[in-house]
């Protein structure tokens, strides 16, 4: 059955109900919105959204924002509605409206930012389509970006001129595990590529600190060329051993299932997955429902259930990050430090 679970962050008091504060939320993500207003102890500021005929839009602030710290929460995942492209293109024109308002300054508080993994050329001519995504945010007066475990955290913070802010789910992972875990279970993480060593290695540092004991590392192999995944060698001893699988994201599912299988293939006791954003596309459901994979613990940036068919939903356990991002968005308003919220 899936789960949800949530946790508290410290919050500034001192930002709580600022009159120069307004938080809007659109579309798609007016429910992860109102949880992170009431996390902040403020309610949403009004606004209006219309579609026309053609397939145009528009979309307006019903409340004064003259000289006002202003934070726009949109997370742009593609869902039945809308695509990325559609929910990007919003949130742009939205910001636009917000500064011919007169906002002071107006960040966008995206929790999944799409085009984030197209960060670099692989090839010739190959596009570096974050950085397009940068010029256009900036282009219409964004005065800063706060994301969540963007695929590749130094092109992220290069692609922007504006200020970036980044927040990371492994404090989330960091408690769910600490609770989870037995005291006498020995744990490993691993890696589901080597591009993703750096990434698992904080969470396992973090996690060996939580629990107290040593945790284990491994990686898997994997190469991808033609949009074909291939690999299957896996470097570091999991046998025997409860098996967290790191990454930043599951979209077809196919890099988490490789990785499953080949720690299942040398022993390993439960293998769980542990990743941000739980994309789900495709083929994603018969892809992950192998036996292999035991559970499933992702964040709420995306809006998972609604994607999975019920056998995949019964591994899946969804942390929720909006306490997080409501004391982030404190932070950032009162002049404060975002990293303290990383500490796990």
């Amino acid at each position: 059955m899936m789960t949800t679970a949530s946790f508290p962050y410290p919050v500034r008091p001192d930002a709580a109900g600022s009159d120069d504060l307004a938080l809007f939320a659109l579309g798609g993500s007016r429910e992860f919105g109102e949880q992170v207003a009431q996390g902040m102890g403020i309610p949403l500021s009004r606004h209006e959204e219309q579609e026309f005929e053609d397939g145009e839009h528009m979309a307006r602030p019903l409340v004064s924002v003259r000289g006002k710290d202003v934070f726009v929460i949109h997370s742009l995942y593609a869902d039945r509605r809308q695509s990325g492209n559609d929910k990007l293109c919003r949130l742009l024109f939205f910001i636009g409206a917000l500064k011919d308002a007169a906002a002071a300054r107006v960040t966008a508080v995206t929790p999944y930012l799409a085009y984030a993994r197209i960060d670099r050329k692989t090839r010739p001519r190959d596009p570096v389509t974050s950085r397009y995504v940068a010029a256009l945010f900036e282009s219409v007066g964004a005065d800063a970006i706060v994301a969540m475990d963007v695929h590749n955290l130094a092109a992220y913070q290069n692609a922007f001129r504006c200020r970036t802010e980044h927040l990371e789910a492994n404090p989330l992972f960091i408690r769910h595990f600490s609770a989870a875990l037995g005291p006498d279970e020995e744990v490993v993480v691993v890696s589901p590529d080597a591009g993703g060593i750096k990434r698992a290695d904080r969470f396992r540092k973090s996690l060996e600190k939580a629990l107290g004991k040593p945790v284990g590392a491994a990686f898997a192999e994997k190469y991808r060329s033609g949009g074909v995944v291939s690999g299957d060698m896996l470097v570091g001893e999991v046998g025997g051993k409860q098996a967290i699988i790191v990454d930043d994201m599951i979209s077809t599912g196919t890099t988490i299932a490789r990785t499953a299988a080949a720690c299942h293939a040398r022993g390993a006791v439960t293998i769980i997955a542990a990743v941000s954003h739980g994309l789900f596309v495709g083929d994603a459901n018969s892809i992950l429902s192998d036996d292999a994979l035991q559970h499933i613990v992702v964040t709420d940036t995306v809006p998972s259930a609604g994607r999975l068919e019920e056998r995949l939903k019964a591994k899946l356990t969804v942390l929720s990050g909006t306490a997080l991002f409501a004391s982030a968005i404190h932070e950032i308003h009162a002049g404060g430090s975002v990293s303290r919220l990383l500490e796990s």
